[in-house]
């Protein structure tokens, strides 16, 4: 049997297959990976920039613009609204970086991404109508955070509920009654928002004496009480300014009620109320003044004929 004798154009034919082969394999091998390292590089460089400058934002978030009135309290408040948008930033960038790149990698990878465009869109539109409450909720929270309308720790009243602030996410808020109660309240359901723990409180305290005390005497005695705890050291930083006597409220058959006003630091309204009462009862009990009652009005007590005629 002779040699094969193979054709020059046979040879042609197989050489330019194997060159095309090799591109495609060196395609596949090298170009694909290098692109996809290259589209994760430049994903991780954005993040860390954009990063970079939420962390410059959060600092000078928590530096602010005005200095502290108070006490520390607001600057470590400002400090924890700063970090708390921070995170979330950051997390939306992220959120967002991932989509388009992710996006990016799956179409260097050969997969069709208009199926995968076109089904974002049908989420989003699915969302939109499917999941308002949702959505409601997310962007509640947003805005509750960026405008810090309250933080956990703060006492609140948010109409449905009211109590000490227990956890605060982008879409529930948690928080627990007097009772020990705790409640789950969705952003999104939060039409009002009364806040007792920001900036400074105020302790309102009606004092109710009988008719037959001298009311300039009541005032003046309540102004020293008032006056000695305001320049109490030990509440030099819980009392914020001096206390107000503004006189007589209301006059009801059990008696006059006058009333005090001090100026206190947030979640300091109710103690700073309660060491009052305590030292104008002990100041009363002292100056034989007697709280009303009706005993001692000028009606009698209910059901008494002791000051009929």
């Amino acid at each position: 049997m002779g040699p094969m004798i193979v054709h020059p154009t046979t040879i042609n034919i197989v050489s330019k297959s194997l060159h095309i082969d090799w591109r495609h394999n060196a395609d596949i091998l090298i170009g694909k990976p290098v692109a996809i390292v290259a589209l994760v590089l430049v994903a991780l460089l954005i993040r860390w920039g954009l990063g970079k400058l939420v962390d410059r934002l959060v600092r000078h978030a928590e530096d602010g613009v005005l200095p502290d009135r108070f006490s520390g309290g607001t600057k470590t408040r400002r400090v924890q609204r700063a970090k708390t948008m921070g995170d979330l930033l950051k997390s939306i960038i992220t959120g967002l970086l991932i989509a388009v790149f992710g996006t990016m990698i799956l179409s260097e990878c050969g997969v069709n991404i208009a199926p995968i465009i076109a089904s974002a869109g049908v989420v989003g539109i699915a969302l939109g109508f499917g999941a308002q409450s949702l959505v409601k909720d997310f962007l509640s929270g947003v805005f509750m955070i960026f405008e810090d309308q309250y933080g956990v720790g703060d006492v609140v009243d948010v109409g449905v509920a009211s109590g000490t602030i227990e956890a605060v996410s982008l879409r529930v808020t948690r928080l627990r009654d007097t009772q020990g109660t705790v409640w789950y309240v969705p952003n999104g359901e939060v039409l009002r928002v009364g806040n007792m723990s920001q900036n400074w409180a105020r302790a309102v305290v009606d004092v109710t004496v009988g008719y037959g005390e001298d009311l300039g005497r009541v005032t003046g005695i309540l102004r020293e009480v008032a006056h000695d705890l305001w320049t109490d050291e030990d509440y030099r930083d819980t009392v914020i300014e001096e206390p107000e006597v503004t006189g007589v409220e209301t006059m009801t058959p059990e008696g006059i009620t006058l009333r005090v006003l001090i100026k206190t630091a947030p979640m300091r309204q109710w103690a700073i109320a309660r060491q009052l009462r305590q030292r104008i009862k002990a100041r009363f009990d002292h100056e034989h003044i007697r709280m009303a009652d009706w005993t001692n009005s000028p009606i009698g007590p209910r059901g008494s004929t002791e000051n009929a005629s």
